[in-house]
C-alpha cells in the first residue's frame, strides 16, 4: 500500500459505518489522519469507530435533513479543531424496476439520500471550510451509472448523474479558494449495498466491466484518499473513473 500524507488532518466520512465509507475511513486513518463517521446507524458507526482506534469518532446523522447535518458539523468541531476533508459516501440503490413501475416514495428516498444529502453536507461543510481560511477537500462518491445510466435503476442513475453535475458546479465556484471538489465514479464494488439489488442487476453490472471483475473497497479508498490530500492541488470539479474500463470519460 502506497503511503498517503493525511497526517494531522481530519475528515468527515458520511455513510462511514460500513462499505466504501468505512474502507475510506480506514485508509485515511492509516495515512495519519483522524475521522468522524456520520451514519444513520449509530450503533454500527460506534462499532466502526472503535475498530479504527482513538483517532476515529462516530455521530448519528441523517444526511437528508439539514438540521441533522448542521448539528453534526457543530458536534464534529467539538472533538476536532477543523474539518479538512469531506467524503460524501452515504447512498442507497433503491429498487430495481422499470421507470414506469418505480414507486414514487422510493424515488423520493433515493433522491433525498443520494443527491439532497450530498447538497446539504457540502452546503454546511463548505461554510465551515471557508471560515477556516478557504482550505479543504471534498470528494463525492458518484457512480458509473451516473455516466451511462443503468436500466432498472433510473433513480440511482439520475441521482448519481446529479452528483457529478453538483461536483462540477461547486468545484468551479470554489476554484479561486484552496478548497478542491472532485468525485469518483466506481463501477460496482461488492459491499453490503449489493443486498439492495437483484441478482439479475448484479450480473448485468458485471457483464459491462471489461476487466471482468468488480472493484474492491481498497481500490476506491486509495483514489479517494489521494483526493483528500494536499497532493491533489490542481484538480477540481473533476470526475475520476473507477470502472474497470467500462466508462473512461
Amino acid at each position: 500500500m502506497n503511503q498517503l500524507d493525511f497526517a494531522g488532518r481530519h475528515a468527515v466520512v458520511t455513510g462511514g459505518a460500513t462499505g466504501l465509507g468505512l474502507g475510506i475511513a480506514q485508509r485515511l486513518v492509516a495515512s495519519g489522519g483522524s475521522v468522524t463517521l456520520w451514519d444513520r446507524d449509530e450503533e454500527a458507526a460506534l462499532r466502526a469507530a472503535q475498530s479504527l482506534g482513538p483517532r476515529a469518532f462516530a455521530l448519528k446523522v441523517d444526511v437528508a435533513q439539514q438540521p441533522s447535518v448542521a448539528k453534526a458539523v457543530a458536534a464534529t468541531l467539538g472533538h476536532a479543531p477543523r474539518i479538512d476533508a469531506l467524503v460524501n459516501s452515504a447512498g442507497i440503490t433503491g429498487p430495481n424496476t422499470r421507470l414506469w413501475d418505480y414507486p414514487v416514495d422510493d424515488w423520493r428516498q433515493v433522491m433525498d439520500v443520494n443527491i439532497n444529502g450530498v447538497f446539504l453536507c457540502c452546503r454546511e461543510v463548505v461554510a465551515q471550510m471557508r471560515k477556516q481560511g478557504g482550505q479543504g477537500r471534498i470528494v463525492n462518491i458518484a457512480s458509473v451509472a451516473g455516466k451511462d445510466g443503468n436500466p432498472n435503476a433510473s433513480a440511482y442513475s439520475a441521482s448519481k448523474a446529479a452528483v457529478i453535475g453538483l461536483t462540477k458546479s461547486l468545484g468551479k465556484e470554489l476554484a479561486d479558494t484552496g478548497i478542491r471538489v472532485n468525485c469518483v465514479t466506481p463501477a460496482a464494488v461488492k459491499t453490503a449495498i449489493f443486498d439492495q439489488m437483484t441478482p439479475e442487476h448484479i450480473a448485468f453490472m458485471l457483464s459491462k466491466i471489461p476487466m471482468g471483475r468488480f472493484g474492491t473497497v481498497e481500490e476506491v479508498a486509495a483514489m479517494v484518499g489521494w483526493l483528500c490530500t494536499e497532493d491533489c492541488s490542481f484538480s477540481t470539479g473533476a470526475v475520476f473513473d473507477l470502472s474497470g474500463g467500462r466508462s473512461t470519460y
